[in-house]
């Protein structure tokens, strides 16, 4: 079989009535700046939205249809075993022009339940924000379904939100049941599960361009919602240069962060997972032992797991997230 590489997508962009033009203009997306771009999704095994191969000779296949034939030599074995050809991880990036909808997404059990998909745990890194830019994440303090159901109610959900000033380079992790909001202004990769179910519950009263309401899932949303996810949440990590920081690391990915000016030597023999690079800054290329591969901002890329060996060289500097999971988490 022949021999695989580190694989490139076509990113699949997305047009949101809170969209706007900057991933466009700074990070690469090829778009009409014209265009209201909500989100750029990098890497996608959701359906009908499935990711296609950019680079290569397995250019126009898309993620499901490489997994078919490469198997584990794609995910990994222990990956392979548990996840079959639906690739386990969704990448985005969004920008957020003005505020997203308050939502809540299901756990997996409630999500196998009711729609026989995964659940949606997921994360944010934050690439640029405008001052003044928040997350609302969790409630401000732990509320009764009572309560929650009150506020909703009378109009005045907003004020239960913990609301935290976003900056530049800030990560915050939500858990399936975490209710939460991006915030105008904000610019950032999300990383979750490979699920696409989301419960609106207020959308601030924004109306479509033609006068109508988005739905709202206020009814399905009541049994998914943690009313104990409360307090702040943000994770403020610099990496010293030429070092492997870790960001997240939970049941459904982990996800380190790298800022490099020097070669950097990657060993992956024991992890049995893909590995995903995003790069949020500057340039590099990712050498393996039959070529090398230029990965610039703005740019993901999928390394296959028999590949196991890299090395990363920065041009002249970079600053990446390293995403892989552990598959041997129940």
């Amino acid at each position: 079989m022949t021999e695989l590489y580190p694989l490139k997508f076509e990113p699949i962009l997305l047009d949101k009535i809170w969209g706007g033009n900057t991933l466009a203009k700074e990070w690469g997306k090829n778009a009409d700046p014209s265009r209201q771009i909500g989100e750029s999704w990098e890497l996608s095994a959701v359906n009908d939205n499935l990711s296609v191969v950019s680079n290569g000779f397995l250019a126009g296949n898309n993620i499901e249809e490489i997994i078919e034939v490469y198997m584990g030599d794609i995910t990994g074995e222990a990956v392979y075993d548990k996840y079959g050809v639906e690739f386990p991880l969704l990448i985005k990036f969004i920008e957020a022009n003005t505020d997203l909808s308050i939502q809540v997404h299901p756990g997996d059990s409630l999500a196998r339940k009711r729609h026989n998909a995964y659940g949606k745990t997921e994360m944010w890194y934050i690439l640029d924000s405008r001052p003044g830019a928040k997350i609302y994440t969790g409630f401000s303090n732990p509320v009764t379904r009572e309560a929650y159901n009150k506020a909703l109610e009378k109009g005045y959900l907003a004020d239960l939100l913990n609301v935290e000033k976003s900056t530049k380079g800030d990560v915050y992790f939500t858990p399936a049941g975490r209710i939460h909001a991006i915030g105008a202004g904000n610019i950032l990769i999300e990383i979750q599960q490979t699920s696409d179910i989301t419960y609106r519950i207020f959308d601030w009263n924004r109306k479509n361009p033609d006068g109508s309401y988005r739905e709202l899932h206020t009814d399905l949303a009541i049994d998914a919602i943690d009313y104990k996810a409360s307090g702040k949440t943000v994770i403020r990590k610099e990496p010293a240069n030429d070092k492997t920081e870790n960001l997240v690391n939970c049941d459904y990915f982990i996800c380190n962060i790298l800022n490099f000016s020097s070669i950097i030597k990657k060993d992956y023999n024991l992890i049995d997972s893909f590995v995903i690079y995003i790069c949020i800054d500057g340039e590099f290329l990712v050498h393996w032992d039959k070529g090398a591969e230029a990965v610039r901002k703005g740019e993901t890329v999928l390394l296959p797991a028999m590949i196991t060996n890299v090395v990363l060289e920065p041009r002249p500097e970079s600053k990446i997230l390293e995403v892989f999971i552990n598959p041997y988490i129940k």
